[in-house]
């Protein structure tokens, strides 16, 4: 998927258990991935096609750096980034967007005939990157099939 990860951390350390840690740390070591430590991100560059960068904020300075990329993929804390669709879909107490499931099929449906929703938007109980990547194979099935109608 990537030959580059660039891993982009609010802190100056992490948070996470230790073997995952670990882990990071050996692929610090293999030079697969880099971090780059107490910043956030402020932007995503490119365009409707593609994206080329994101501006990175340091969190202590204030200074802005451009880092050229071809993908962002946000993962903070636990709370769901749905502010957004608020007005829009139902959620539950905690804002994670409602979905059907079952095993019936169309289970990433939302309250929105044609909307679907998958991963950490709709998880909050696994919030796990193979959890998310199922269900976004599973919303893509529902989509394809809604289209077909």
């Amino acid at each position: 998927m990537a030959s580059k990860v660039t891993l982009v951390h609010r802190r100056d350390k992490l948070r996470a258990e230790a073997m995952l840690v670990d882990k990071l740390n050996q692929k610090i070591k293999d030079k697969k991935i880099e971090v780059i430590w107490n910043s956030t991100l402020q932007e995503v560059i490119g365009d409707e096609a593609k994206v080329t960068g994101a501006i990175l904020k340091d969190v202590n300075s204030d200074k802005t750096q451009k880092i050229e990329c071809s993908g962002v993929f946000i993962a903070i804390g636990h709370q769901p980034n749905t502010l957004l669709f608020k007005d829009f879909l139902q959620m539950d107490e905690s804002g994670y967007i409602k979905i059907k499931t079952g095993s019936a099929g169309g289970a990433t449906t939302t309250s929105i005939d044609g909307v679907f929703a998958a991963g950490d938007v709709s998880d909050s109980i696994y919030r796990q990157a193979i959890t998310s990547a199922g269900s976004g194979c599973m919303s893509a099935l529902d989509a394809e099939k809604f289209l077909d109608k």
